[in-house]
């Protein structure tokens, strides 16, 4: 039985959430889509760190870099966390297939920061162009407190991540053995209080979150009887509210019963 997506529920749930908010659904069957405000920029916090993985295992592909390649975590560059290498007092020699796991599943800041000065922001932004990444972007470093004084902000756009979380559903990025890489790795997310929260593990969500100062989001590839993407993006937000808002409605497009959701 297709699935009956009740667009005036999920749309009355997020107007109740206070502040900007972004939201972009897709159903992965039929085609069906339903979004609010999924093509304006939101401040992306840790969801940047989708794309630049999406460019760095492109770039592996294309033999322009190497999972292999070794990159220095040096002390003078350290960001607190989330994130373990900044517990590390010496300086360690990571893998880049490490520092993208790390990136990814328990969203090290450090390993970011590092993959972003490796390749370069203007490298970034410009394959994020090339992979039909429009309007996401980046303009600094994390923890980059001068710039983000002078209002340099990583940007991204709900619709433009499902799109991205799609092809790789599809396995269409790049090819299937890039897309299968993506899609295991996020897989493995350890962050899972919004989009999974109240799935109780009966569903796999392959997904990334960010999160800030009156900033949550969450992005995904929800594996239900009828597999769908979700793309969540508030800024200026009650993060609770917010949250409580991103378990609802993914529970309620995964249609499982909701016994434990109360």
């Amino acid at each position: 039985m297709a699935r009956k997506l009740d667009k005036d529920y999920i749309l009355g749930r997020l107007s109740r959430v206070p502040g900007d908010v972004g939201f972009y659904f897709k159903d992965l069957t039929t085609g069906e889509e339903l979004g609010r405000n999924e093509n304006e920029m939101f401040q992306a916090a840790s969801v940047i760190k989708l794309p630049m993985f999406a460019v760095v295992a492109k770039f592996v592909a294309e033999g322009k870099a190497s999972w292999e390649d070794r990159l220095v975590a040096h002390n003078e560059e350290r960001v607190p966390p989330c994130g373990a290498l900044w517990f590390f007092e010496d300086e360690p020699s990571v893998r880049l297939k490490t520092l993208c796991g790390l990136m990814i599943t328990i969203s090290d800041n450090m390993a970011t920061n590092m993959i972003m000065r490796h390749f370069g922001i203007e490298t970034f932004n410009r394959e994020f162009r090339e992979i039909g990444l429009e309007k996401t972007h980046i303009e600094r470093l994390l923890f980059d407190s001068a710039a983000g004084a002078q209002g340099k902000q990583n940007k991204i756009v709900p619709r433009e991540m499902g799109c991205l979380l799609e092809r790789v559903y599809r396995h269409s990025f790049v090819n299937e053995t890039v897309s299968k890489c993506i899609e295991d790795t996020l897989l493995e997310q350890q962050i899972n209080h919004k989009i999974p929260g109240y799935l109780r593990g009966e569903v796999d969500v392959a997904h990334k979150t960010g999160e800030d100062d009156g900033i949550t989001n969450d992005v995904g590839i929800v594996y239900a009887r009828e597999p769908f993407v979700i793309c969540f993006a508030t800024n200026n937000t009650d993060v609770p509210e917010a949250e409580r808002a991103m378990r609802e409605i993914s529970l309620a497009l995964a249609d499982i019963p909701a016994w434990k959701a109360e």
